[in-house]
């Protein structure tokens, strides 16, 4: 008994984990194993994997010993001297990216003959809840039995949302796959990375989202919200890092089937008219409550040795069908039946071809079907009527391939090359709709006085089509060469990518152009700048209604290639303090159609990392930690459809004294503008554009600074509670300016002769910073114009958040587990980044932010995705053998607010966006003035039965999400319109919470 007091209480100290050469790396698809042991001649230590990995190292003067790098298993760890067994410890579970401390007591000192075979002690480190004295990252890792035991979604970003700081993305932004998108600490939802076996799958088109493995094939799942080494880059947001499962020497299969019956589901609320045109307030504008869906999901694995100890082979597929039908709102009218369909499968191969090398190989693929028939609906009788046509058909593809080599050279070096590959199809089918004429848009804009009260359309469905040619590819290699010398551990590499994205865009289908109508106050302009005049001078616009003919068009092939290089020294400089120094240099060049680059950041972009872990009292017991650095993101693919490519982005606008049973106007006049036919606010006509008149001559990488200090303490050998203070500051961020006014009084300024000088409508810019502008003359060559943050109008650049996480933790014993943690947080500043979430705005550093001055008066304030509050609990407790219970819960205070109006205390339009200043009927109105949508309590339960009769193999299950069916308001339409025209559609609820639905599952695993 006193023996295995001794070990428990040896290995909660861990006080070697601090005093180790070397570090294991959050964001890694490996683990390490290091530890102490009495000092003795001829000691080493055999480690022996479940995968058949077989390592043998060396201990040192200091009694201390690593083994790098190590493939994710359960291993048994034995202490040798003069080549004997003296000690043991078995079932050691290793942790993604932490070091596991399995220490040796004093038996080891004993003579070889005379040793004690201590092998049947088991010790499992996962169960201890001892403190990783050697990362100094911010790291959540949830391995498959947590995934097994707690009810989630089973996405990669439903597992993210456990982790601090993480919160779901607007409802307006999804993933290639379909999927709900993340924010971490407030950053936009494209500035995320996705990892699978160390290879990135983030979308390389926009960020929005990447490739993720199937539920059942995830072994480890690491969430990094900050803190992680110069070794990885190109987010300034999270990091969503999944690890595959492998085969071991044992062979095992199981299967599972999952049911969400829509008996199970609630209904959804229905969202209603806020305003008095064209329905009374409360009257049901998207009827909800009539969309019904069941989903069903069948997965199966196997995995096991196709040669014992050196060849392994590890399978999972899944399959998951969704039908069920969905309202469309009261001017578009249909029943639309539809069926999603979503294959997975995932493959992976290890080759131990000695005890020194290493291959594995990776695939995965992941396939995204919808389609669906459109049927009449009634809105006053709540019925559904005739087929109408067929719904597009769409078909996201991806497939992953994934070559890793590791290298163990010797005990102080290792070698580890990956190369990976990726490709996306992106394949749609427009629907045979039969009906001639455009999609109208805001039929509800309509003059009802010309329509008999209701609104009139042409049921044309069709409005925008995406390119069924569409594909990309990316391709990932990295090196990574990592040294032990003394009390150092050197690493340096290559991380490389280059993404293609071909035959990519969207034009207008139908007729080749949209019909939309619209109402404003009739004595203001349409538009100032370009001009458009007020629809009151024109027939049928006395009262303000018009209408505009909208063309648009992106289609382009481009591509992006991305250089990093990085060195890092992990510096143990004594037992209790660990150094993390290291710094990166990040290049990115984006490419335009005809392959000509038009933003090169290929300067040296240095991103220190510099972090530090001190243990305390040197057993482990509590840790206090800290972390400095910088993060460059690149600009994906997609910015230059609009940028580079020449896109097409028009309107033309009329008034019309009548509206024919089509929905189509008649008695149109053209409204005056200032190119006399269809003006476009970004100057977007179509024409090709000079590649080095694009962005701006001195422009540089979107960049953040991070700042994290923290501490862990181990309370006692069942709980860890800990605290973590972070602030992030975005220093500087890459959108387009289109202020050509601007541009050309600077110009003038210094001496260009306008009249010979071509000056563009948009520029990739630094906004909140001078930028230099290269301007075309007449006959060649370039003036090279500096406009200055003043010259613009602009205020400073700044999005910055704070937040302060405690939490208090009790890992699973066999028995129970829980963890608890509140963040208290605030996302501030004028920019959310990439996208604009509160007008569900996607255009890729194309925002409406910093086109012109007056859009960003007033801008600064809580920003979309800030959260004040968050508390996050879960945890699961076995009752008895066979009963488990656990629970998901998720308090969290609401969005902000906005309103966005017309300009100043007049409501002009003077930058030609309509209602986008953060003006509220003529009053200044920050992001956040309006107050905040309501506070959710979401709670997630879930009972499982794993009878003792087949032997714990067979589990039923019963999910239930949102338990207390809480719909709340996530987000409200900020755009008001003016005081004489209200917007119809302001403050009407965007999307509720999705209601209560139910899991039902069988598992069987041999």
């Amino acid at each position: 008994m006193s023996s295995r007091i001794t070990l428990r209480r040896t290995l909660l100290c861990a006080a070697v984990a601090a005093s180790l050469t070397g570090i294991a790396h959050g964001q890694s698809t490996t683990g390490r194993i290091a530890g102490q042991a009495p000092v003795a001649a001829n000691e080493t230590v055999l480690i022996e994997g479940s995968n058949g990995i077989v390592r043998e190292v060396n201990v040192d003067a200091r009694g201390r010993y690593s083994a790098e790098a190590l493939p994710l298993a359960t291993y048994k760890v034995s202490l040798k001297a003069n080549g004997a067994v003296v000690d043991s410890r078995d079932n050691i579970t290793l942790r993604v990216g932490a070091a596991t401390d399995v220490s040796f007591a004093s038996a080891a000192s004993a003579d070889a003959s005379n040793a004690q075979d201590l092998s049947g002690v088991t010790v499992s480190a996962n169960k201890l809840p001892t403190i990783d004295v050697a990362t100094v990252a911010s790291s959540t890792v949830i391995t498959s039995a947590d995934l097994a035991r707690l009810p989630l979604t089973r996405t990669a970003e439903g597992i993210a949302l456990l982790a601090p700081g993480a919160s779901p993305g607007s409802s307006s932004f999804k993933g290639a796959m379909g999927n709900s998108l993340v924010s971490f600490s407030g950053s936009s939802v494209t500035e995320n990375a996705y990892y699978i076996n160390g290879m990135n799958t983030t979308d390389p088109l926009s960020g929005f989202g990447g490739i993720s493995l199937p539920y059942g094939a995830v072994d480890q799942q690491e969430v990094l919200s900050g803190g992680y080494s110069a070794m990885y880059g190109r987010s300034d947001g999270g990091v969503i890092s999944q690890v595959g499962k492998r085969g071991t020497n044992e062979w095992h299969f199981g299967a599972q089937v999952l049911w969400e019956p829509d008996f199970a589901r609630a209904d959804a609320r229905n969202i209603t008219f806020g305003q008095n045109n064209p329905h009374p307030p409360g009257t049901i504008e998207q009827r909800n409550d009539e969309n019904h869906e069941w989903t069903s999901t069948v997965s199966a694995y196997a995995g096991g040795p196709l040669i014992k100890d050196k060849l392994y082979v590890f399978t999972a597929v899944e399959m998951a069908r969704s039908e069920g039908n969905t309202v469309g709102d009261i001017n578009h009218s249909y029943d639309t039946k539809y069926t999603y369909k979503d294959p997975k499968w995932y493959g992976k191969i290890d080759w131990n071809i000695n005890d020194s090398n290493i291959l594995e190989l990776t695939g995965v693929n992941q396939t995204h079907r919808s389609n669906g028939n459109k049927y009449d609906y009634d809105y006053q009788t709540a019925t559904k009527g005739d087929f109408v046509s067929t719904d597009s058909t769409y078909k996201t593809k991806a497939m992953v391939y994934v070559a890793k080599f590791t290298s163990y050279i010797t005990d102080d070096l290792t070698l580890t090359a990956l190369y990976g590959k990726s490709k996306l199809t992106y394949y749609n089918e427009p629907p045979d709709t039969g009906v001639t004429g455009p999609f109208i848009g805001n039929a509800s804009g309509e003059n009802l006085a010309l329509t008999g009260g209701v609104p009139i359309t042409n049921g044309q469905t069709l409005d925008t089509v995406d390119n069924p040619d569409h594909t990309s590819t990316n391709r990932n290699l990295r090196v990574d060469l990592n040294y032990k010398i003394g009390s150092h551990s050197i690493t340096a590499g290559i991380d490389n990518q280059d993404s293609h994205d071909i035959d990519d865009g969207t034009t207008i289908g139908g007729d080749g152009y949209e019909l939309w109508y619209a109402k404003q106050d009739p004595n203001l302009n349409i538009s100032d700048s370009p001009f458009v005049d007020k629809p009151g001078n024109y027939p049928g616009g006395e009262n303000g209604y018009f209408g505009y003919i909208r063309h648009y068009n992106t289609l382009a092939s481009v591509r992006v290639k991305q250089r990093a290089q990085y060195v890092m020294d992990d510096w143990q400089v004594s037992d209790k303090l660990l150094l993390s120094l290291g710094i990166r240099n990040d290049q990115f060049t984006n490419y335009n159609p005809s392959g000509q680059p038009y933003l090169r950041l290929t300067k040296p972009q240095w991103a220190p990392r510099l972090g530090f872990s001190y243990d305390v009292l040197g057993d482990s017991s509590m840790k206090i930690y800290g972390n400095a650095g910088r993060y460059f993101l690149a600009m994906p693919a997609s910015v230059a459809l609009r940028t580079s490519a020449g896109s097409l982005a028009t309107n033309q606008y009329f008034t019309y004294t009548g509206i024919d049973a089509s929905g189509m106007p008649t008695g149109m006049t053209f409204i005056k503008s200032a190119t006399g036919g269809a003006v476009s606010p970004n100057g977007e006509y179509g024409q090709p554009p000079d590649p080095r008149t694009v962005s701006a001559k001195n422009i540089k990488s979107e960049y953040q600074d991070e700042f994290i200090l923290g501490f862990d303490q181990q309370l006692n050998a069942s709980w860890v509670w800990g605290t973590k203070a972070t602030v992030r500051k975005l220093r500087n961020v890459l959108d387009d300016v289109c202020d050509n006014g601007a541009i050309t009084r600077a110009a003038v300024a210094q001496g260009a002769d306008i009249e010979a000088t071509t000056v563009g409508s948009c520029y990739l810019s630094n906004p909140g910073r001078a930028n230099v502008y290269q301007l075309a003359q007449q006959g060649g060559g370039y003036y090279n114009v500096t406009v200055s943050n003043d010259d613009f109008g602009f205020t400073q650049l700044k999005r910055n958040y704070y937040g302060l996480d405690t939490y208090l933790s009790h890992p699973f014993d066999g028995t129970w587990s829980a963890k608890i943690d509140y963040l208290y947080s605030r996302s501030y500043g004028n920019t959310e980044g990439q996208v604009r979430s509160d007008v569900g705005q996607g255009s890729v550093s194309a925002t409406r932010d910093w086109d012109y001055a007056t859009l960003m008066e007033y801008a600064n304030g809580n920003l979309a995705n800030d959260r004040k509050h968050q508390i996050k609990l879960y945890g699961s407790y076995q009752i008895t053998p066979e009963w488990l219970v656990s629970a998901n819960i998720i308090v969290q205070s609401g969005t902000p607010k906005s309103c966005l109006g017309r300009y100043g205390s007049d409501e002009s339009d003077p930058s030609g966006y309509g209602s986008y200043y953060h003006y509220c009927f003529g009053v200044p109105s920050r992001p956040g003035d309006k107050g905040r949508n309501p506070w959710e309590e979401l709670i997630d339960a879930n009972v499982e039965y794993r009878p003792l009769w087949a032997d714990r193999k067979l589990a039923f299950n019963v999910s239930v999400f949102n338990l207390l069916n809480q719909q709340r308001a996530q987000a409200l339409n900020p755009v008001s319109g003016s005081t004489n025209s209200v917007n119809d559609g302001y403050n009407q609820v965007i999307s509720y919470t999705q209601p209560r639905y139910a899991r039902f599952g069988i598992t069987y695993d041999f």
